[in-house]
């Protein structure tokens, strides 16, 4: 089964589309769309009313807006308990910038032995659509600090949300992380990017599939603060490489030990078991 979330705030003109969209793409196919609306105050909750009826929809709602950490985080868990180890999860953005036709090549690597698979602009046959100059130098640069930082073997577009994950991995990032899985969850986009950081601690093998963002067809605004997701990908660097009990060093051991043997390491790893004393894991946004 293919479980397919989608954050949306204020996204009264972009939603109905996209959701037709994945409609269209999914007929034939057995899936859940699990739609996290963040405290919008536009019609968002009264077009996912309309469209209950047309797509298999889960819809939950905040009361007040969160952000896209809380909101991830909230999606994440709702489909963990409640998915097979051997379903699949897929992330897409409710602002009609990721065309979900991807989503079955996402699925196809997957299948192939991956256990996350992202979308990229940055694999040949990728790219974007009405992204003006500054702001593709802004992407760019940001993917290329990502990838000297944290060096995810696999990836080079570290900051799209398009992605398709093994639900078994969620399951067990939540038992070894807990509510830290998305720790960052004040600061901006950052846990588009958290998120990737925190399975590759995990030992997950990650690949691309090459896409084009759209960003030509979204037609509400933005709801990214580029100054403050940049904050936070500093500051996650920082506490990856903190030599006094910074990611890496909490859960070293932890990647190997998970391809090995994903069972053992959950019940080793899991959260509780570890010393979070003076940890980076202790820290939150």
């Amino acid at each position: 089964m293919i479980w397919i979330l989608l954050p949306a705030y204020n996204e009264e003109v972009d939603l109905p589309r996209i959701l037709e969209k994945i409609k269209d793409q999914m007929k034939g196919h057995e899936y859940r769309v699990v739609v996290i609306n963040d405290g919008s105050t536009d019609a968002t909750a009264d077009i996912l009313a309309k469209f209950k009826g047309k797509l298999n929809l889960d819809v939950i709602a905040h009361p007040i807006n969160r952000g896209l950490g809380e909101t991830e985080r909230d999606g994440f868990e709702y489909i963990a308990w409640r998915a097979k180890r051997d379903d699949y999860l897929v992330r897409i953005e409710g602002d009609d910038t990721h065309e979900p036709k991807y989503l079955f090549s996402m699925i196809d690597k997957l299948n192939q032995g991956y256990d996350v698979v992202n979308t990229s602009r940055f694999q040949p046959g990728g790219g974007q659509m009405g992204v003006d100059g500054y702001r593709a130098f802004i992407s760019r640069s940001a993917n290329i600090f990502m990838s000297i930082v944290f060096g995810v073997k696999g990836v080079r577009d570290y900051s799209c949300g398009f992605r398709a994950y093994r639900v078994s991995v969620i399951q067990d990032a939540l038992a070894i992380f807990g509510n830290n899985l998305i720790q960052m969850r004040g600061l901006g986009f950052t846990s588009t990017l958290e998120i990737i950081v925190k399975l590759k601690i995990l030992g997950c093998r990650f690949a691309e599939v090459p896409f084009v963002l759209r960003y030509d067809q979204k037609k509400g605004g933005s709801k990214m603060v580029g100054s403050v997701t940049m904050l936070g990908y500093f500051i996650m660097g920082m506490l990856y490489w903190w030599p006094l009990g910074g990611w890496r060093g909490q859960y070293r051991g932890l990647a190997k030990l998970y391809r090995q043997d994903p069972a053992k390491a959950v019940e080793k790893y899991r959260l509780g078991h570890l010393n979070h004393h003076h940890t980076a894991s202790k820290i939150s946004f």
